[in-house]
């Protein structure tokens, strides 16, 4: 058996640019993200931001795009290749080609102690998709307009001003942020239950690039029951951004330095 991206060849942030940055932040900034809903918000690169659970036990699906190309943006398979099925503190979320590059990094996880449970749960997941109108009309034939999908779509066409069909097309596989799962032994198949989350904990990241982000406070609430649901308990999340001072040594993530050949 070969682990095909070896931990160690995988670019860290220097941990004294994290420590520096920590130290230095400052909170500027605070976004509330309603039950059942989406918003968007703003990282300028060398900022941190946190999404933080603040009523009760609350899974987010989490959209990250580089600010100035919306193009540009989370790639779930090759930050789940790169780190595991679950995500924490000095783990890098990466963009799509042709760029490849860590949009941000995991600085600090409030979580980091749940680990792996006996069911091989986990949580901060990049496996899921997201809960989607479509699947849920597919399996159930009832359409949904609170899905997470939809919930960021709307938010990010508020945001450009874009009309929304052409805005989901940039909607894409998120990391399921506070959200428990993983896959059953027997049969692979993927699961949730309640979410560890209770107020007060967060998932902390430092931008590499200019960020624009999109959070949706899923429909499932602690997603231990069911998604896509106007019955299961839900609460809302809030976006905390920080300045952080001068960091000597930080420099914004470039892109992939790989070319087509001419």
């Amino acid at each position: 058996m070969v682990v095909c991206y070896p931990p160690e060849a995988i670019p860290p942030l220097d941990a004294a640019v994290v420590t520096a940055a920590r130290v230095s932040m400052i909170k500027v900034d605070e976004v509330f993200v309603p039950a059942r809903e989406a918003v968007t918000f703003e990282v300028p690169g060398g900022a941190i931001f946190r999404i933080v659970s603040v009523e009760g036990p609350q899974v987010g699906d989490l959209n990250l795009f580089h600010a100035h190309d919306l193009t540009e943006h989370f790639w779930s398979g090759k930050t789940r290749a790169m780190h595991g099925t679950h995500v924490s503190t000095g783990d890098r979320v990466w963009s799509t080609v042709p760029h490849l590059r860590p949009l941000a990094t995991i600085t600090d996880d409030t979580l980091d102690w749940y680990g792996y449970d006996a069911d091989g749960g986990g949580v901060h997941d990049v496996i899921g998709t997201r809960c989607d109108p479509y699947t849920q009309h597919l399996l159930t034939g009832t359409d949904y307009h609170h899905c997470c999908h939809s919930n960021l779509t709307r938010a990010v066409a508020g945001h450009t001003g874009r009309p929304e069909r052409e805005v989901e097309l940039l909607i894409h596989d998120v990391m399921n942020v506070f959200m428990c799962t993983g896959f059953t032994r027997d049969t692979h198949q993927y699961f949730m239950k309640a979410s560890p989350v209770r107020p007060g904990d967060h998932l902390e990241f430092l931008a590499e690039v200019d960020l624009l982000g999109a959070l949706s406070a899923c429909p499932g609430g602690d997603c231990g029951d069911e998604h896509s649901s106007d019955v299961a308990a839900c609460h809302p999340l809030v976006v905390e951004i920080y300045e952080t001072s001068q960091v000597e040594g930080w420099e914004s993530a470039t892109a992939s330095g790989y070319r087509w050949p001419t």
